[in-house]
């Protein structure tokens, strides 16, 4: 299409700036974008919308409008609701540069340019693919009517016999033609377009999987949503959804490339509409999280309670128990050379909360709804999530117990019999996507022992390295060097006023999560009750003075002659101090391991009949 065809369509609110002489350029596609420097994202001949969010000083308007007359854009469209009238700098520059510019009038979404360019520039250039465009309608709604974006995956199936799926950046199925993607395979080509996206390499990527290549082609915001434009690429990383086509597009024509990237544009408008969504859950946990915060009565956090009941476990009789998950999302300093960085601090919150929303869904429900039962607020650098869980099997004796208060139990409508902990269990989130039913590999059993699980298989209680197990390859990737998500989790509890306990529980794991090596990191409420919580604390240097006087002279002594005295130390303390059972397992006889503890002890200076040598021992390997 041509620009002065925008000008002909007053539904789109498009005001002449200037460049009244190059209106018979062809538009082929359309981007929005407030990056002081989006040329990554462009292949010329785009319409490009922007709220003017890059735009600090008058300064800044002639690099940036630079920039896109060099990647040889159509025309530039610039919002009025940010600064009202369009400064005469981005005028004065984009008559400098032959840049047509546009004013869009602040009553008209940028969604619906968007729509009418990708209408238009697919229904003149693809002609065998224009039901995708001219059924977009459907992308649009909800319901047995609709069909969301399976209709657009659909239609890339039937007439170009292309297979695609949408994929959130954990690697999760949002939606898909035919056979669903395996996860594993979800994750890795997530982990693909995440570590493609942030060196800055231009999409779509690349990626061969078991001699199946796949191009990847980012869901980016679409407009005036919720969600500004990202100044930094670690803004949106997290978050953004992807389309992963099973097809290799180095060599498409440039058509056919155009027409995915309206196709991604499509689902970009969905992808919006369901962010909006999000608000009311999201308002729920806020609201919550202030009165538990604020110290506010268990009565009053009960009748909070009772309305995100409802909301995020419709038919639920009674309010559940809960638990809280906080997570975040820690950067470190951008750097202004590195592709996509900008100098300033990233607001992790804001980051931390959509990764939560998303890493609570239960990885085997597939679509865009499947977060509908989940509530995350943030506050400052936090995430908080709110997680209900259906009534579950009756507490351990050996679980933490909550302070419960029978009058403020009965007023949330909760059991008020029984303690205020639920053991964890092997599953990732089956309550928060609904399911409830997951098998709890590993429930009921100590940390750090073989115990026999004693939890019942249906606790739907969330494990934090659980939720974890299937997300930390494709998250990795995203948050490459410069990043981190930690998380912790609480127990279960029955009482509105066990929330307040609840949160600085899963607070504190999250601290303790924070405190080990690695770029994604969890730890759950059993933690807090162990030596494993003191360990991370320990400063480096006592760290290593302590392990090197005890553990030294041992290696050393292996070191020299294959004496294997730290493995037997380890056997020796695991085995409490058995002389049957260790030299059982060591197949040894006992009088040589009792060779080799005397050699120990000669070597340290310590007695392995003592407690306290013994404790010491057990810290130092735990430490090394």
């Amino acid at each position: 299409m041509r620009l002065r065809a925008l000008l002909e369509t007053d539904a789109l609110g498009l005001r002449l700036l200037g460049g009244q002489d190059e209106l018979d350029r062809t538009v082929r596609g359309v981007m929005t974008t407030d990056l002081r420097d989006p040329s990554r994202y462009l292949s010329g001949g785009e319409l490009v919308l922007t709220g003017l969010a890059w735009r600090r000083d008058a300064s800044d308007s002639e690099p940036f409008v630079r920039i896109l007359a060099g990647a040889g854009v159509a025309g530039l469209a610039a919002g009025e609701a940010e600064l009202g009238d369009i400064p005469a700098d981005l005028v004065e520059a984009c008559d400098h540069h032959r840049l047509p510019l546009f004013a869009v009038h602040e009553t008209v979404a940028f969604a619906t340019i968007t729509e009418h360019v990708v209408r238009q520039v697919s229904g003149e250039r693809a002609g065998d693919l224009a039901a995708v465009v001219d059924r977009h309608r459907r992308l649009m709604t909800s319901g047995p009517a609709g069909g969301g974006p399976e209709v657009v995956l659909d239609l890339l199936t039937s007439d170009l016999d292309l297979r695609a799926w949408v994929l959130s950046p954990t690697g999760r199925q949002i939606a898909g033609a035919g056979t669903p993607l395996p996860g594993p395979l979800g994750a890795t080509l997530a982990g693909h377009h995440l570590a493609a996206t942030r060196t800055g390499r231009r999409a779509p990527h690349r990626a061969a999987v078991a001699g199946t290549t796949y191009s990847l082609f980012p869901i980016r915001n679409t407009g005036r949503g919720a969600v500004p434009a990202a100044r930094d690429v670690r803004e949106s990383v997290l978050s953004d959804w992807l389309l992963a086509v099973e097809a290799d597009a180095s060599d498409w024509p440039a058509a056919r490339l155009d027409l995915l990237q309206g196709v991604t544009q499509l689902i970009a408008v969905e992808r919006d509409r369901r962010e909006a969504a999000r608000t009311v859950r999201r308002r729920l946990a806020q609201e919550v999280l202030e009165l538990v915060q604020a110290g506010a009565a268990p009565a009053e956090i009960a009748a909070r309670l009772r309305v995100a009941a409802p909301v995020l476990l419709p038919g639920l009789g009674v309010a559940p128990q809960w638990q809280v998950v906080v997570a975040r999302v820690d950067w470190t300093a951008a750097d202004a050379t590195a592709p996509g960085g900008v100098p300033g601090d990233i607001a992790g919150g804001p980051v931390a909360q959509a990764l939560l929303e998303e890493i609570l869904v239960d990885p085997a429900v597939s679509g865009p709804d499947s977060a509908d039962r989940i509530a995350v607020a943030h506050t400052g650098e936090e995430a908080i999530a709110l997680v209900p869980l259906p009534a579950g099997p009756a507490p351990l004796p050996d679980t933490v117990g909550d302070a419960t208060d029978t009058d403020a139990d009965a007023d949330a409508g909760l059991p008020a019999d029984g303690d205020g902990a639920v053991r964890e269990t092997g599953t990732r989130a089956p309550a928060a996507a609904g399911a409830g039913t997951g098998a709890g590999t590993g429930a009921g059993a100590k940390p750090g022992t073989g115990a026999a699980p004693t939890a019942a298989p249906q606790d739907p209680a969330l494990h934090a390295d659980a939720l974890l197990a299937a997300v930390r390859e494709p998250l990795s990737a995203g948050l490459a060097d410069d990043g981190r998500l930690t998380l912790g989790v609480s127990a279960a509890v029955h009482s509105a006023e066990g929330l307040r306990g609840a949160l600085e529980e899963a607070r504190h794991a999250r601290r303790v999560a924070a405190a080990r090596p690695g770029r994604v990191c969890a730890a759950g409420h059993h933690e807090l009750a162990s030596h494993v919580l003191l360990l991370p604390f320990v400063p480096d240097d006592v760290r290593r003075a302590f392990t090197a006087r005890l553990l030294d002279p041992l290696r050393d002594y292996d070191r020299r002659h294959r004496a294997e005295l730290i493995e037997t130390l380890e056997a020796f303390l695991d085995c409490d101090g058995s002389w049957t059972r260790c030299a059982a397992r060591l197949h040894l006889h006992v009088n040589t391991l009792r060779y080799r503890v005397g050699r120990i002890e000669q070597l340290t200076g310590r007695d392995l009949s003592r407690l306290e040598d013994k404790l010491d021992f057990f810290l130092a390997l735990r430490m090394s």
